[in-house]
């Protein structure tokens, strides 16, 4: 069923591709900033469209990444879990991510281990799903399992094309998800087809215009709009779709999720 949701997000006021830290990106290619910020405005009143809670985090200047919010926390049950991120160029965003729960009630737990956040981390019912194998590292997972207080179920990343869990895998509701075979390892797909057989399996081209990297309430799905095979499989499944343009965004690895993260109480 259909929840309202409350989201963090950051306006990409500084967002650029200076430098790459993941195969998506391009230092040499052109962007456009004016272009982000407006596809980036149109995913925020599609959410508040859909009767959702849109909070904002104020962008800091040299940090052209911290549009990417799901990066900056994961949050369940009013818990946060705090971020350390693998490269240097993004370090800076975990502690204004951290600073902002903190100023908003929460207790931040720091972590001790490299984790990106909602990047590798996935709420899917009573379970989270959690990346390893490119950004955030396998021995943040116990520390996961610790501060959430839920069971984690460890995924192996095999294709650095989706080096985050989120580009990879959706979580569409509390028992079904979303994704792309080839991008885990064979024991971790395994995994997925034993808990989710009903799974819908995205195509390679789905996954190429990060069509998985994907924002849904249980009802409504929010995905790239170029993404049009795996729209098509979500509505003969029952659910809703909303197609976006996050093209410019997605020149530095991001799409709807990346830019989305989810503040459970």
């Amino acid at each position: 069923m259909s929840l309202k949701r409350r989201y963090l997000m950051c306006r990409p006021t500084h967002f650029a591709v200076t430098y790459r830290i993941n195969p998506w990106m391009d230092p040499t290619a052109p962007y456009d900033n004016a272009l982000a910020v407006s596809q980036w405005e149109n995913l925020r009143q599609t959410f508040l469209g859909l009767g959702h809670t849109v909070e904002l985090i104020d962008p800091l200047p040299g940090l052209p990444d911290m549009v990417f919010a799901a990066n900056g926390a994961t949050v369940v049950g009013g818990r946060v879990l705090g971020v350390q991120f693998r490269d240097a160029e993004r370090a800076d965003e975990a502690p204004a991510y951290a600073a902002w729960f903190r100023e908003h009630g929460f207790e931040v737990h720091e972590p001790k281990h490299t984790n990106e956040g909602e990047g590798d981390i996935l709420l899917a019912g009573d379970v989270l799903l959690a990346g390893t194998g490119f950004r955030t590292a396998h021995a943040s997972h116990a520390e996961t399992q610790e501060v959430l207080q839920r069971p984690v179920v460890t995924l192996q990343l095999v294709d650095p094309a989706y080096y985050h869990l989120d580009t990879a895998l959706c979580v569409l509701d509390e028992r079904n998800i979303a994704y792309l075979p080839q991008a885990f390892s064979p024991g971790s797909q395994a995994v997925l087809r034993q808990l989710f057989p009903d799974a819908i399996i995205a195509t390679p081209e789905d996954a190429a215009v990060l069509g998985l990297n994907a924002v849904s309430d249980g009802e409504t799905v929010v995905l790239a709009e170029q993404a049009t095979h795996l729209a098509g499989a979500l509505r003969a499944a029952g659910y809703r779709t909303v197609g976006v343009d996050l093209s410019e965004l997605r020149k530095a690895g991001g799409g709807p999720k990346c830019c989305t993260l989810e503040v459970r109480q």
